[in-house]
Order: C-alpha cells, then structure tokens, then sequence
C-alpha cells in the first residue's frame, strides 16, 4: 500500500467520480481505476461501488478513506517538519479566512508575511465559519482566522484583537439621528438582517438579543456581511456589524452606525488542530499578525 492509493482513494471519495477525480490527481482515468483496483486486491475489500452513473462508498471505504486522510496529513506535517529542519524558507502555507473579515485582515498581513517569505506560497480558502472549522480539524488548512466562539474543541488558537459591533440603522430610520447609544432591549419590535446559519458572527447577534430579553425578529439572512449592509441602507431592517466592515458614512449606501451601551465586541482569532505540528510557516505568519495586530491596537491606544 502506497501513500498515492492512500490519495487516490481520498480524492475519489470526495469527487465519487471516476473522470473528476482523475482531473484532480492529474492522472489517466484507466491508471486510476487500476491503482484502486491493485488496492482493493491487496486490501481484501470493495471500497467503492461502481454503477453506470455514480462510485459510492462501501461502509470498508469510508473506514479506510477516514484513516488514509489522517495518514495523509500526518505525512504532510512531517515532510513539513523535515523542511524546517533543513532550515529551508521554502514551502506552502494553507490559510482559511472568513471571505469579509479576510477581505480587511489580510491585505494588512499578506504584503508584510511575503517580504519577510517570498519563497511560501500562500493559498487562500475561504468559506464559512462551520465549514473553515471542519477544515482545520481535518488538515486542510494550516491556521484558520475566525471569531470566538469556536464550536469544535479540537482547536487551539490565538487571540489577535477585540474589535467593537455596533447596530446598524437605515439612513432615514428615526434611530438614525440619535445622539446616544442604543440599548438593546429598545430594539425588540425592530426587524433584524443576519448571516446565515454557518456564520459565527450570526450567534453573536442573535446572542446580543436574547440577552436583552427578546427573540430578534429575522426578515431577511444573507451569506455576505456586505449584502446585510446593503438591505440595512435600502431601509429593510437593522443589523449588528463588526466596526471593522463599517462603510464610510454618507454614501446613499451606507447604513448610519450607532454605537450600543453595553458596548458588546468580537474576539478575532488565529486558530489550528490541537496538536499539529505548525510549520515554520505557519509559525512566521502567526508571528506577523500578531506585530500587525499590536502595531495597530498600539497607534489606536
């Protein structure tokens, strides 16, 4: 058994095509259809069901390909650790982002980290916050930047800032034009935009209301933070927004921002599996934004 069959397998199951998964290894069809048949012989056991228009997993299959794909990270840690051994500033590094707070975060961070590390690459994923979790567990990524709270335990993490939330209010709602923070509790009867479920700032609105004592009253949810402030400035509800995707004030566009008594924040985090061995890379990267992070806490003392 071959580390690569370890990869075929794992790619077929993702893809549970034959053609697609080719594509992706960047090999023959036949080739792979013989290196997972050799596999199975030696194994004892069907992996895959083969039908005319689908490949699904046996229950043996989705054993092996549970185990092939810990195998597979743990091959990967380790060829990363024999790199830094040999003190080479080479290599590559997986970062998974939020898409809106990555959007203001990195473009900080990324020009500072490839001075420093011209040689790493750096591969960008972004998606939500459950599925940027589920990535890291698995080792798909290296660091993840996400917010507390984290749902999976099997994380460890860094904490980078405390960035304030403030409601946002139509331009031409009666809340716009007042000159003193909001309590929460007043907000009960207003209609509320959210993220979707997967987000984690989602919770953290929803959270801020039930602890005010009442049920936000959600007419519209929407994956994009951008797209909430957009139906916030049409005048189609009100919206928690991290101050650090505030728009300029003044834009037909822009939602006006008040700020809230109880003076609620965010925690920004840099987060990764429990117990994996962190590259250089990865290392140097925390490091940076971690200077970027206390350059600015520091210029905003």
């Amino acid at each position: 058994m071959e580390l690569r069959q370890l990869q075929y397998a794992v790619q077929i199951a993702v893809e549970r095509n034959f053609s697609r998964a080719a594509e992706k290894l960047h090999i023959a069809q036949p080739s792979l259809s013989q290196q997972l048949s050799k596999l199975e012989k030696e194994l004892g056991v069907l992996l895959f069901q083969r039908n005319t228009n689908s490949v699904e997993i046996t229950y043996a299959g989705s054993v092996f390909v549970d185990k092939a794909q810990k195998m597979l990270d743990m091959a990967e840690q380790l060829k990363q650790e024999m790199e830094d051994i040999s003190l080479t500033k080479r290599g590559r590094l997986v970062v998974g982002s939020l898409p809106i707070t990555g959007s203001h975060v990195l473009p900080r961070v990324l020009p500072a980290f490839q001075r420093n590390y011209p040689s790493i690459e750096v591969v960008l994923l972004e998606d939500t916050t459950t599925n940027l979790e589920q990535l890291a567990i698995t080792g798909q990524t290296d660091v993840c930047l996400l917010s507390l709270p984290l749902e999976e335990k099997g994380l460890d993490y860094r904490e980078l800032t405390e960035e304030e939330i403030v409601l946002a209010v139509p331009p031409r709602h009666p809340l716009a034009v007042r000159g003193e923070p909001m309590n929460i509790s007043e907000l009960s009867q207003e209609p509320f935009i959210t993220l979707k479920k997967g987000q984690g700032f989602r919770q953290i609105a929803i959270d801020l209301c039930e602890q005010a004592g009442f049920t936000p009253d959600i007419v519209f949810e929407s994956g994009n933070i951008e797209t909430v402030q957009s139906l916030v400035a049409a005048g189609m509800g009100v919206a928690y927004v991290p101050r650090m995707v505030s728009r300029a004030t003044g834009s037909e566009f822009a939602p006006v921002y008040l700020p809230l008594t109880v003076k609620p924040t965010r925690t920004l985090v840099i987060a990764w599996r429990k117990g994996r061995y962190l590259s250089k890379a990865a290392e140097a990267f925390i490091a940076t934004l971690d200077e970027v992070f206390s350059e600015e806490n520091g210029a905003g003392a």
